[in-house]
């Protein structure tokens, strides 16, 4: 995610820096996301949403909802299609399962890889952890968030529910996202990250 903002080669330093409008966050990864959809060429958003956008609205950052789960592979599993919004399907696995404590509750989900994006440079890595939780359709959205995350060199991995994002069609239909696999459910209130989007 990244945001360009060019100036014309006429204007002044000074006008440029004036124009320019400090974009709202509380954290690195709020920043990141908001400069994203706030560009035209990266957003998801509607154009008569983006008009106003300044930014989106998140959960106060809470350190209880960065994990550090054990990772549990499944080299055997096998390739699946799963479902999204529209009529295309996604070639994924499961890579492994995932199990944490949250409110010294324990918790597991499955992360997943895709088969194309493995193949995409930079990608290689990759792995996508879709969720649902009892703050769907309330204060967060009702399909459920994502957080990207790396495959770790070890059996643990650091889950920071803080980075949680919403699928692209919650912002626009004309999207394609994952559905959520009933399975990652989560039976508490994940209570950060971003929440539901209020459109214009």
């Amino acid at each position: 995610m990244r945001f360009y903002l060019f100036c014309l080669l006429l204007v002044s330093t000074l006008s440029c820096a004036q124009e320019k409008t400090p974009i709202a966050g509380d954290t690195e990864f709020q920043k990141e996301i908001n400069a994203e959809y706030k560009d035209a060429t990266s957003s998801p958003l509607k154009a008569k949403d983006r008009k106003n956008f300044k930014g989106l609205d998140f959960f106060k950052f809470d350190s209880t909802y960065v994990v550090t789960a054990t990772l549990k592979r499944t080299p055997d599993s096998e390739w699946f299609k799963m479902q999204t919004t529209t009529s295309r399907v996604s070639d994924e696995r499961v890579y492994g399962v995932i199990t944490f404590q949250i409110h010294k509750t324990t918790y597991t989900l499955n992360v997943y890889q895709g088969k194309n994006l493995m193949k995409t440079a930079g990608f290689e890595d990759y792995l996508f952890l879709p969720f649902l939780d009892n703050t769907n359709g309330e204060t967060s959205y009702g399909g459920g968030r994502y957080i990207d995350l790396r495959i770790p060199e070890g059996d643990s991995i650091v889950i920071d529910f803080n980075k949680a994002y919403n699928p692209y069609c919650a912002y626009n239909e004309k999207y394609s996202c994952p559905i959520v696999p009933r399975e990652n459910y989560l039976d508490v209130e994940i209570k950060a990250g971003v929440k539901a989007f209020k459109k214009d």
